[in-house]
């Protein structure tokens, strides 16, 4: 299912409009989480301070407030900006308008191109476009990825590839995202591949199911190949939605393919900008980020340091960056017919980002970096500098269904590893190097 959160609202080609249904509350979509109470989500804040730049024009935070908070700016003075690699992102559909909308978000923010964006089909073209829920929605997702995604490599090839079904709960739309992956990392196309999507693990039939899909990820693990693979972890909190998608688990649940030992999880945090990227307070793991333990997967080797806070499964998240619906994105769009601009939220935004850096961290290594978990636990057990601790916030998940109200309880944000934001967010300009060199 689709992990981000879309809000309509905003101006379009710089004229404000106001678009039927909009609230200022985040929209929703066919792959949209369901509200909870207490969980109206609403666009970010204008940042404030003297002399802010100009905002982008449908509000949310601006590529150069998100690269000052994360310390990219050395990084690109040095030239680390992912020349040479591609990210590769997958989506159901795509977005039929994603090159004119890159290049629209490009000149609002004074972003150079990419080298390259190409759309393949390894799993077949989808249906014709026709605008419905779930395709725009679809559009939405994709658009978000490719944008931010650039934000962070700018000098990075963007490789979208868009299959032929919708990704849904459970098994839904899997098989042609394995099929599309595998054709990628046989063919050498990427070194990153960015996975803004993911299923309850409870929703598939059986851990055999979720099993025979794993193809993609142990291919891009191995030696021949070396692809790292990112996957949001979800935007309910402990909890998990259902397979018809309208409700949630009443006990704590992991999404696949976060939850897979060979893919990193990226969770979701909060920031507090001023206008020019920094910080007015610490980070904080997003109450709405998805994290817990694996129903299907055992603690793999490199949380053997952490132990004592997995117990015997594979916890999740790995690392953590922006996804709060209150430090929220600009995003530009055209596939529902009116160029807009808007603001996005979720773990959807986290894992562009990351994949960003990892694009960084493989041209700082001169090569592709594969699976990169381990690194990152041994990275955390000696206390690097690029990885930033987070120990606030926690993740449990009210709802109410049929009258009923439930709390999923969730985990709390502590020193060292925890299951809201794992090891913590990262400083780009101390972690893109230490990356390099641990992951060799």
């Amino acid at each position: 299912m689709r992990k981000g959160r879309i809000s309509a609202c905003g101006a379009a080609l710089g004229l404000a409009v106001a678009l039927a249904g909009c609230t200022g509350s985040v929209s929703s979509g066919p792959h949209q989480q369901v509200s909870s109470p207490g969980r109206q989500a609403s666009a970010a804040p204008p940042p404030s301070g003297v002399g802010a730049a100009p905002l982008p024009p449908g509000g949310g935070l601006s590529p150069a407030q998100i690269r000052a908070a994360y310390d990219l700016g050395p990084l690109l003075h040095r030239g680390i900006d992912g020349k040479g690699q591609t990210i590769v992102i997958v989506d159901s559909f795509g977005s039929p308008t994603i090159g004119h909308d890159l290049a629209v978000f490009d000149q609002q923010f004074g972003l150079p191109p990419p080298p390259s964006l190409r759309v393949i089909h390894p799993a077949g073209a989808p249906p014709p476009y026709r605008r419905s829920g779930t395709r725009t929605g679809w559009a939405g997702e994709t658009t978000l990825d490719v944008e931010w995604a650039h934000v962070m490599a700018p000098g990075a090839k963007i490789l979208l590839v868009e299959t032929p079904t919708a990704e849904n709960e459970g098994r839904t739309g899997f098989p042609q995202i394995v099929t599309a992956e595998e054709y990628v990392i046989r063919h050498h196309l990427g070194g990153v591949i960015s996975q803004s999507l993911g299923a309850t693990e409870g929703t598939f039939r059986s851990a055999a199911a979720i099993r025979q899909l794993r193809g993609a990820y142990q291919l891009a693990a191995g030696p021949a190949h070396r692809v790292t693979v990112v996957a949001s972890t979800g935007d309910n909190g402990a909890a998990g939605q259902t397979y018809n998608m309208h409700s949630y688990f009443t006990t704590p649940q992991a999404g696949w393919p976060a939850s897979d030992p060979l893919v990193t999880a990226v969770g979701g945090t909060q920031l507090d900008l001023a206008s020019n990227g920094t910080r007015r307070g610490p980070d904080v793991a997003w109450s709405a980020s998805g994290g817990g333990r694996s129903a299907v997967f055992a603690r793999p080797a490199y949380q053997d340091g952490v132990a004592g806070v997995v117990g015997r499964q594979r916890g999740i998240p790995d690392i953590s960056m922006n996804a709060a619906c209150s430090s929220a994105v600009a995003v530009f769009g055209s596939y529902s017919g009116v160029p807009s601009w808007s603001t996005a939220c979720g773990t959807s935004v986290a894992a562009p980002l990351f994949a960003g850096i990892v694009a960084l961290a493989d041209q700082e290594a001169g090569h592709t970096l594969g699976l990169i978990n381990p690194a990152l636990y041994t990275m955390a057990a000696r206390h690097d500098r690029g990885i930033v601790d987070i120990r606030q916030g926690s993740n449990s998940w009210p709802f109410t269904s049929r009258g009923k109200s439930y709390l999923v309880k969730g985990f709390a944000a502590r020193p060292g590893y925890d299951l809201v934001s794992g090891l913590g967010t990262v400083d780009a300009s101390l972690f893109v190097p230490e990356l390099a060199r641990t992951a060799r």
